[in-house]
């Protein structure tokens, strides 16, 4: 079967290996599409910590089933959710559970941009596989990892009723928080984005206003007027420009709550008054990655109609065309979000 895994800094490449099968508990789900995300670009960049396995974002339909698996079948369409918690140390204790020792050091084999992976028993036992409603489509339902990480985030955040809220990045994922946060019930929702593309497609999706970072004064001037000068309830980081996180600080109201959720660059550093940060007792506030019950609450958002995100996806790639495609979503001016398809996409 065909694979697709980093071959050296700033290089891809799509290989032969053997298919997987499954082991005691576990499954192996043909990959019928897999979205790429702004941390597989980092990982071929060479700008992330735990760079390696690359595709996390998959969908397909079950092809092997271990006779110990009780709840799923063969043929079952499926999304596989990468990282699990254990559940049991003390991180896991306090709800934290994306920042638990074992989360990252689990993963699917190979990988989501790959023909076939196999999903390990503790992923299967943990409830990191979600059945998708017939609704769903194969392209939509690969954007539920990225949509689990702004709601978990949202939710870790503690958004006020009524909120306003500015996401600083309109890229897939900041689009997809500012959409799950208009469905949580903001009242305003606002945000910056340099590529006309994103700007259109966050316009779209109900969002009061969205403007280009590189006019001066532009994001000040409409938080100003939604707030009447007080201040966003929440600033969102959805980029890794240090120089935004800043920005954000002076967004937000007396009180509120920047979040840290993009990716910073490896070794960044906050350039800010950290006098005038504790004098407005403004919050900041990291949010790393997602779990299986916000990636269940965001399907049931979309099977309810309560949430439409099927019109971010502006590319749709075979996996042999896996270097292509990271071109793609590297491009903003040209696309939004980027899905690589393999075998299980036609059924």
């Amino acid at each position: 079967m065909k694979f697709g895994r980093l071959a050296g800094p700033g290089r891809l490449e799509v290989v032969e290996r053997p298919e997987p099968t499954a082991g005691a508990g576990e499954l192996v789900v043909a990959m019928a599409a897999c979205g790429v995300c702004g941390t597989d670009l980092e990982k071929l960049r060479g700008n992330y910590q735990s760079a390696g396995v690359l595709g996390h974002e998959p969908v397909g339909r079950v092809k092997e089933v271990a006779p110990d698996v009780r709840d799923l079948r063969v043929g079952d369409r499926v999304f596989v959710h990468h990282h699990v918690p254990c559940y049991q140390c003390e991180v896991c204790a306090r709800g934290d559970f994306t920042f638990c020792p074992s989360y990252a050091k689990t993963n699917l084999d190979p990988g989501g941009f790959s023909d076939a992976f196999r999903v390990p028993a503790e992923h299967v036992a943990r409830g990191a596989v979600l059945v998708l409603d017939r609704s769903v489509d194969w392209a939509t339902g690969a954007l539920l990892e990225p949509a689990g990480c702004a709601l978990t985030a949202l939710h870790r955040v503690g958004l006020p009723k009524q909120a306003t809220v500015f996401v600083l990045g309109l890229g897939p994922v900041g689009l997809l928080y500012a959409r799950l946060a208009r469905s949580l019930g903001a009242a305003w929702v606002g945000g910056t984005e340099v590529a006309p593309l994103r700007r259109t497609a966050a316009e779209r999706g109900g969002i009061d206003v969205a403007v280009d970072p590189r006019e001066e004064g532009a994001a000040r001037r409409e938080v100003d007027r939604a707030t009447q000068g007080r201040g966003v309830d929440l600033a969102v980081v959805a980029t890794g420009h240090p120089a935004v996180l800043r920005d954000a600080t002076r967004l937000v109201r007396r009180g509120g709550t920047v979040n840290l959720f993009g990716l910073p660059d490896a070794g960044s550093r906050l350039d800010a008054d950290l006098q005038d940060l504790y004098l407005r007792g403004v919050r900041l506030l990291p949010s790393y990655a997602t779990t299986e019950p916000d990636i269940a609450e965001v399907h049931r958002r979309l099977v309810a109609g309560e949430l439409q995100i099927s019109d971010l996806v502006t590319h749709r790639l075979p996996l042999a065309e896996l270097e292509e495609a990271f071109r793609r979503a590297g491009r903003p001016d040209t696309a939004v979000k980027v899905v690589v398809t393999g075998p299980a996409a036609a059924s």
